[in-house]
C-alpha cells in the first residue's frame, strides 16, 4: 500500500487576534511552535481560524502567511470552504497559487443541498482548480451529511483525494475505506474519537487539541501510525480530558483561552464567539495539567 498524501496529526490553526485585527507575529510563532512539537502538517482558516468572521483579505492572508512560514518543512491543506461554489473555487484558486499543498472544503452549509448537488459542488472544484482537495463532512456544523455513497463517486475525481471526517461515526470510515481505494486520505475531525478512527483504518487526524498540545498530539499519532496501539491509548487516556475540555465553550474561545495561558497568544476571538466561561476556564487548567502542559 502507498504511504497516504496526508497523514498523521495536522493542527486545525486557530487564527490569533489582537486590538480585533489578525496578529502576524503570535500566528507566526504559533506555526512554528506546532512545527517544533512534531506535527505532520497544517491547516490554516478551518472553522477554529475563524474562517467564517474573518475577511477575504484576512482570510487570503493567514493562508500565505502559513505557507510562507512553513516554508516547505510540512505540508499546508489551506480551508478554502464555502456554502457558494464560485467563492469555494476562488479561494481554492487562491490556495493553490500561494503555494498550499491542498485545500480543505466544507460541505456547503446552510443551503443543504442534495447528494447530487454535493457532488456537483466538488466536481466544480475539481474541474477548475489543479489542486488536491480535502472534503470535510461536517453535519453538525453544516446541516448537511455526504454519504459514503456520494464520497466513492468523487474518489474517481482526480483532485478529491480524502476526507476529514467529523461525524465521529467510526463504522462509516471501514465501509468509506472500502468503498473509495487504498488512495483515499482518511483524516478524523473528532479528536476524541480519533483513536478509533485510525484503528478503523484512518491516517490521521485534523485536530484542535494539537493547537495546544502538539508534542503531546504528535507523540499519540506516531504511536498510532506505527501499530503501537499500547502507547496510542496511554497518549489517548492523558489527552481525553482536553479533547473534551476545549468544546466546554463555543469553539474556538477555550483554546485561544489555553494558549493565552500558555502566553502564546491573546485570547480574543471576534463576535459573535466570546470569551469562555468561568467554568469552561476551570476545566481547561485542570485537562491542561492532566496532558502534562503545566
Amino acid at each position: 500500500m502507498s504511504e497516504p498524501l496526508f497523514r498523521g496529526v495536522l493542527p486545525a490553526l486557530i487564527t490569533p487576534f489582537r486590538d480585533g485585527a489578525v496578529d502576524e507575529d503570535a500566528f507566526v510563532r504559533l506555526v512554528e511552535r506546532q512545527i517544533a512539537g512534531g506535527v505532520h502538517g497544517l491547516v490554516p482558516v478551518g472553522t477554529t481560524g475563524e474562517s467564517a468572521t474573518l475577511s477575504h483579505d484576512e482570510h487570503r492572508r493567514v493562508v500565505e502567511l502559513c505557507v510562507k512560514t512553513a516554508a516547505g518543512r510540512v505540508p499546508v491543506i489551506a480551508g478554502a470552504g464555502s456554502n457558494s461554489t464560485t467563492e469555494a473555487i476562488e479561494l481554492t484558486r487562491h490556495a493553490k497559487t500561494v503555494g498550499a499543498d491542498a485545500a480543505l472544503v466544507v460541505t456547503p452549509y446552510y443551503n443543504r443541498p442534495s447528494q447530487e448537488g454535493l457532488y456537483a459542488h466538488y466536481q466544480a472544484i475539481n474541474d477548475a482548480v489543479q489542486l488536491p482537495v480535502i472534503i470535510y463532512n461536517v453535519p453538525s456544523r453544516t446541516s448537511v451529511d455526504i454519504s459514503n455513497d456520494t464520497l466513492a463517486r468523487l474518489a474517481k475525481l482526480p483532485n478529491m483525494v480524502g476526507i476529514k471526517d467529523a461525524t465521529g461515526d467510526l463504522g462509516r470510515a471501514s465501509g468509506q475505506r472500502l468503498m473509495c481505494g487504498e488512495d483515499w486520505v482518511m483524516l478524523s475531525g473528532d479528536d476524541p474519537s480519533a483513536l478509533g478512527y485510525m484503528a478503523h483504518g484512518g491516517h490521521g487526524c485534523i485536530s484542535v487539541t494539537a493547537n495546544v498540545a502538539p508534542e503531546q498530539c504528535a507523540a499519540f499519532y506516531n504511536d498510532a501510525l506505527a501499530g503501537q496501539w499500547a502507547g496510542a491509548l496511554y497518549g489517548q487516556d492523558r489527552l481525553i480530558r482536553l479533547h473534551k475540555a476545549l468544546f466546554a465553550d463555543a469553539s474556538p474561545s477555550p483554546t485561544k483561552f489555553a494558549l493565552a495561558h500558555l502566553g502564546l497568544c491573546s485570547e480574543q476571538a471576534r463576535l459573535p464567539i466570546v470569551a469562555c466561561s468561568e467554568g469552561a476556564r476551570i476545566e481547561v487548567v485542570a485537562a491542561m495539567r492532566d496532558a502534562g502542559l503545566i
